[in-house]
């Protein structure tokens, strides 16, 4: 354990609070190995353990061999064997004796020890081996002597380091109850979470960790916005496995545990947490229900404070429903006056629009499916549950006439609540699902950016290895030309002392001479390209005039570089991403009057651009690239129709293209070609003016 958490690591220790406990354990290796060398298995000490104890097993084996073998000769020999019960040598009271009849117990000499239980077995220790017998209980005396000589010894060792060994114990204790804290985190697949003093808490889909099974995850925010939560919804919601879930979380946090909640999830430190939760009603202590809960309620009232965290089931319950919930009401009010942070569960309308009215107290519910009538176990912050008594009752099959008079029943304050609770969920149910679809629209799009990134930085960087190929290839080509040529023109020298070949020296020399041309303009243009990279901008700022020579274009910076140094820029009308190397610092000029940059891009892309782009024989992620680009050019110059020729093979090349083209904002609309256009192998694309 020390060797594995004091590995050292090149980079910074993630887990310092383990390695300093681990600075605390103690190395015994020497004691260990002297325990191991002296101790085998199950308690028996080694022949080795000590010189001493060798030579007495020794002397004790040798011993044993010669009691042995002068038994062996006694129920081996034919006029002592008739006198013995079995032939064969036994042990009592450490003795080796052999077993003789009662009738012939006279005829051999020795000392009896024992005798079977039907008195006709005698077990005698014949005189020859009486002195042997004698002498291997001296030694093994001896033997258990030294035994525990050694053991005593093993002990002092242990002793001398008894101090230290119990703090090693101790720390290895620590570690272990850490690595079982991490091994239940992996087990109910928890995290960690955010700790604050300031009283709040934010729970993201929490699980109630001692729930197994399929969970519905509960999301619960308390002590920002409102410091009370008045939760309401029909039994057996969940209500109480909320309360109780927030109480298990926020006690796992303040003991060191993860909690099996999302990331996101952030707990308080609470001075106290305060429960009332269940019925300890006792008749043989007259509590009622309402006893039992208010005996309870009493303590929490006198103590709680404004770091305190109170959860109470079903407050004002079993007692008079006016007075119940009047009571309830008053208490929470003193709780909320208090500072303590609560929740609270009820059934009572009175505390539904009690939390409605007040400052800093929320109502909450948990959902109710009334098709299939039954909990879905979802809170919902924000919103006061319905008891849905009528609509259940409807559905199971009580009398419709029964169940209108019960509506009449209720008072008008008590219909417009309902009604405005039913508008409410109607409400908070379409604003959850518009907001669903948002997220979901935003993520699509942020992937398609991404993606749309990734694929103009492959082209770039494809389009920069390929033009940086063509030179390096020219410039190789001059350079083994003009090597040859040299070579060639040595060798007319040499031959000028010897011909007459003035001639055809010139004519070497003149084409020396092109050669040397090509390779400086080469080399012109790379010192060109060295010379731009110089130019390139190293750092930008937004609004910055800058000049993109790529695109012959000026333009104002919009954004700043990101990880791979591309950035959006403002080029006439248009927003082009580029990357921070093709920039240029831009020069002031005057702008020719009635001619805007734009129309010089255009033009410039119009005199280069054909109506075809022929891809065939590439593979789909290389046409992608081809027709993404041709397609940008061709929106830019207003080139409509063009043709994209990729033609009938296997189809796949078709295929992709089209599927490509579905979802592309410039095209207006695609077909295949006709007859004198190329047929299946072409599609024509109009493009959006």
């Amino acid at each position: 354990m020390r060797a594995f958490l004091l590995t050292e690591d090149k980079d910074e220790s993630p887990t310092p609070l383990l390695k300093a406990l681990a600075q605390g354990l103690g190395n015994y290796r020497n004691i260990e190995d002297e325990i191991h060398r002296c101790i085998i298995g199950e308690g028996e000490v080694a022949d080795n353990a000590s010189a001493e104890l060798q030579r007495l097993r020794k002397m004790i084996k040798t011993i044993q061999s010669r009691v042995r073998e002068k038994l062996e000769a006694i129920i081996r020999s034919p006029e002592k064997q008739k006198y013995l019960q079995e032939a064969l040598v036994t042990v009592r009271g450490d003795r080796y004796v052999v077993p003789v009849r009662q009738e012939y117990r006279s005829q051999i000499p020795g000392l009896i020890h024992d005798q079977s239980a039907s008195g006709a077995t005698v077990f005698i220790e014949p005189m020859a081996v009486v002195e042997l017998n004698n002498d291997l209980k001296r030694y093994q005396a001896a033997e258990k002597t030294e035994i525990l000589r050694i053991l005593q010894v093993l002990s002092e060792q242990v002793g001398q380091e008894s101090e230290d060994i119990a703090v090693t114990v101790n720390i290895l204790a620590r570690l272990d109850f850490i690595f079982a804290k991490a091994r239940l985190s992996q087990r109910m697949d928890g995290g960690e979470p955010a700790i604050n003093q300031s009283g709040y808490l934010t729970i993201r889909s929490g699980r109630h960790p001692l729930i197994t099974g399929k969970v519905v995850p509960v999301s619960i925010e308390l002590g920002k916005k409102f410091h009370t939560l008045v939760i309401t919804g029909p039994n057996t919601g969940g209500k109480t496995v909320t309360l109780k879930t927030v109480g298990l979380l926020t006690l796992m946090a303040q003991s060191g545990l993860h909690v099996p909640a999302e990331p996101g999830t952030e707990l308080a430190i609470f001075e106290e947490i305060f429960v009332d939760i269940g019925d300890e009603q006792s008749i043989e202590q007259s509590l009622s229900t309402f006893s039992s809960h208010m005996t309870n309620l009493v303590q929490i009232l006198e103590r709680t404070g404004p770091n305190s965290l109170v959860l109470l089931d079903e407050l004002g319950a079993g007692t008079d429903p006016t007075e119940g919930a009047a009571l309830a009401q008053s208490m929470l009010e003193y709780l909320h006056q208090r500072g303590a942070k609560t929740i609270a569960t009820t059934h009572y309308s009175e505390l539904k629009t009690f939390a409605y009215t007040s400052e800093e107290i929320e109502n909450a519910s948990v959902e109710f499916d009334i098709e299939t009538l039954s909990p879905t176990y979802r809170l919902l912050i924000g919103r006061p549950g319905r008891s849905n008594a009528f609509e259940i009752s409807r559905r199971l099959g009580l009398n419709e006439s029964i169940v209108v008079r019960a509506r009449s029943l209720l008072t008008q304050d008590e219909r417009n609540v309902a009604n405005l609770i039913e508008h409410l969920e109607a409400n908070q149910v379409q604003a959850q699902k518009e907001r669903e679809e948002a997220l979901r629209l935003r993520q699509e799009a942020e992937e398609l950016r991404r993606k749309l990134d990734q694929r103009e930085k492959a082209w770039r960087e494809k389009e920069d290895k390929i033009l940086q190929k063509a030179r390096d290839e020219a410039y190789n080509i001059v350079k083994a030309a003009k090597e040859e040529s040299d070579s060639i023109v040595r060798d007319l020298r040499e031959a000028m002392k010897r011909l007459p070949v003035k001639e055809e020296l010139i004519k070497a020399e003149k084409e020396r001479n092109q050669l040397r041309q090509m390779q400086d303009a080469i080399t012109g243009q790379r010192l060109k390209k060295d010379e731009k990279a110089e130019k390139s901008l190293k750092s930008v700022k937004i609004g910055q005039a800058v000049y993109v020579p790529r695109l012959h274009q000026k333009g104002s910076v919009l954004t700043l570089p990101n990880n791979q140094g591309d950035l959006q820029i403002q080029a006439g009308i248009l927003k082009l991403t580029v990357n921070i190397k093709e920039l240029e610092a831009a020069q002031e000029e005057k702008e020719q009057k009635g001619k805007t940059t734009y129309a010089a891009v255009a033009s410039s892309k119009a005199k280069e651009i054909s109506r075809e782009l022929d891809f065939r024989g590439t593979t789909v992620d290389e046409a992608m690239e081809q027709v993404a680009k041709y397609l940008d050019d061709a929106y830019l110059t207003g080139t409509s129709p063009v043709y994209l020729i990729h033609g009938k093979g296997t189809g796949a090349l078709r295929s992709a293209i089209r599927s490509y083209l579905k979802n592309h904002q410039y095209i207006k609309s695609f077909r295949n070609g006709e007859q004198g256009e190329g047929g299946l192998g072409v599609t024509v694309v109009e493009l959006k003016s």
